[in-house]
């Protein structure tokens, strides 16, 4: 595993687990870690810098806002002037080494890493062995080995399987173009009951705007969701620490509930969507002839109530919707309001002390000119953040150009002038 800097998501993510979220009890650290995919001992140290800022476990998750993140970033964040340690800095005089070590050479075979440590020691270069394992994946191209993991159902309304799935193309009446149209299908696992949304794109925004419609279909929320490696959802899949994107772990937040993603090409995790992919294209899309997409929704909808929902499954002997509404709805968690989906990237500050976020440009505190921000940008709010800490929030700037903010200009220094300012 490579060197990660601290995330506000991750630590966000940590926090909201330990605090006790989507009905669920509150978890021990391994747990947490499992189901974060950090170490344990990332988490206790990001749940004892949280409450020594003064966060308790009986507390709401509201109580982790952006000031407590960013102490909980500034408190376990190592002294590292370029993001690694001393014995990082020793592995680099025999990087050339290591790189030969790990391919192999003609009858030498590749060597593992608990070898290659052996190896360096012998010479004189004794480092911890995780990071010369982090060294050797990062610069010397050594791989990854297979991980697996546990999957096992859940109860009444707490586990609910998602993936897309391919289902035909559609000519759409509007503007007579021909589409691939894809059907994002969510599967309570304990009563089988479903909802299809159907997309034009796999994006995040698709995948939201369906997460939405499904809380309305079902009236709530489930406690976990089983996701296929979206990449909207999963930006590095691994089957034990799969790494989120951070509009997804945004997104949870809101929504309140967990993401329990399923292995890469592991059908078997997820085998209620797998199958259920195959019976949405055969018996609602195929032989149909929809005019728009909003027509082909519509009709999705009345189908996953009243067919799909009707229908006698073969596994449980039971209608989905009637063991839908007795046993699932009844616990699900509260659906959430509207989300407005944020746009998360880094942007540089420049020497007129702006940042350009979506065309708009926001002023920023002297400090940081030249330095990279990761920003977080909605329809009403822009926030900058400088390694977890948040440096300042901004009223997002919707018809461009520069933003008023209470931050001095450089302009009113003298002999110099801010070209998104007046003289």
């Amino acid at each position: 595993m490579a060197f990660r800097e601290v995330s506000v998501n991750e630590i966000r993510e940590v926090l909201r687990v330990w605090l006790g979220v989507a009905g669920l009890p509150a978890p021990g650290y391994r747990t947490i870690a499992a189901h974060c995919g950090v170490d344990r001992k990332t988490v206790r140290r990001y749940v004892e810098a949280a409450q020594a800022a003064g966060l308790r476990r009986s507390d709401d998750v509201s109580a982790i806002d952006d000031g407590l993140v960013g102490a909980v970033a500034e408190a376990v964040r190592p002294a590292r002037l370029n993001g690694h340690g001393a014995a990082w800095e020793q592995l680099v005089a025999f990087e050339e080494q290591i790189r030969a070590w790990v391919a192999g050479k003609g009858e030498q075979r590749p060597l593992t890493v608990t070898k290659i440590h052996t190896l360096l020691a012998r010479q004189g270069c004794v480092v911890p062995y995780r990071t010369l394992h982090r060294f050797a994946s990062e610069r010397c191209g050594f791989g990854r080995k297979d991980t697996t993991v546990r999957v096992a159902d859940g109860d009444p309304g707490i586990e609910c399987q998602i993936d897309f799935g391919y289902l035909g193309m559609l000519t759409d009446a509007t503007d007579g173009r021909r589409r691939r149209v894809h059907a994002l299908i969510f599967t309570a696992v304990y009563s089988r009951h479903m909802f299809v949304w159907l997309s034009y794109s796999q994006t995040l925004a698709a995948v939201i705007a369906g997460a939405q419609a499904a809380w309305a279909f079902f009236g709530g929320v489930f406690a976990v969701l089983i996701p296929d490696n979206l990449k909207p959802v999963i930006a590095a899949a691994d089957a034990l620490n799969p790494r989120f994107t951070q509009g997804w772990l945004d997104y949870a937040a809101h929504a309140g509930f967990l993401t329990d993603p399923a292995r890469v090409r592991s059908p078997k995790d997820k085998p209620r969507v797998e199958r259920v992919v195959q019976h949405v294209r055969r018996n609602f899309w195929d032989g149909e002839t929809f005019t728009s997409l909003d027509a082909a929704q519509q009709a999705a909808a009345t189908w996953c109530a009243r067919t799909a929902g009707s229908r006698i499954h073969g596994t449980t002997c039971a209608r989905p919707l009637e063991v839908f509404t007795a046993e699932e709805a009844p616990v699900l968690l509260p659906a959430p309001g509207a989300y407005d989906v944020p746009v998360f990237k880094q942007v540089k500050v420049h020497k007129d002390f702006h940042a350009e976020v979506g065309k708009a440009l926001y002023s920023l505190p002297e400090q940081w000119i030249g330095t990279t921000l990761d920003v977080r940008a909605d329809s009403e709010l822009v926030k900058f953040y400088h390694r977890g800490t948040l440096v300042k929030s901004i009223p997002a700037n919707a018809q461009g150009g520069a933003a008023p903010t209470a931050t001095i200009c450089p302009s009113t220094r003298p002999g110099t002038h801010c070209g998104t300012c007046p003289r």
